[in-house]
């Protein structure tokens, strides 16, 4: 099984969360908790719906991810946007 994050957005404000291994929703995916298993990805995937029902976020997915040299990293370049931003540098 490849490795997996759970990420969402916040509903209160739009951005991108991933849940942490202290059980909380934060802005940096370097802090996920990471799902190795496939319990460990139903369970978390249970975590998503409940805060889905509870108004806490929306969009709710397992993704899948890397770990290379204690760095969290999505394989999808959409979950790399959405974890690190943009992919070129804007003019100013």
């Amino acid at each position: 099984m490849t490795s997996q994050v759970l990420t969402a957005n916040r509903l209160n404000d739009g951005i991108a969360v991933w849940y942490d291994k202290a059980g909380n929703w934060n802005e940096w995916i370097g802090r996920s908790e990471v799902a190795h298993t496939k319990e460990d990805a139903e369970r978390l995937e249970a975590i998503g719906k409940k805060a889905y029902a509870n108004n806490e976020v929306l969009d709710v997915n397992l993704v899948e991810v890397e770990e290379i040299e204690g760095q969290i990293r999505p394989l999808r370049l959409r979950e790399r946007i959405r974890a690190e931003g943009p992919t070129i540098e804007y003019m100013i």
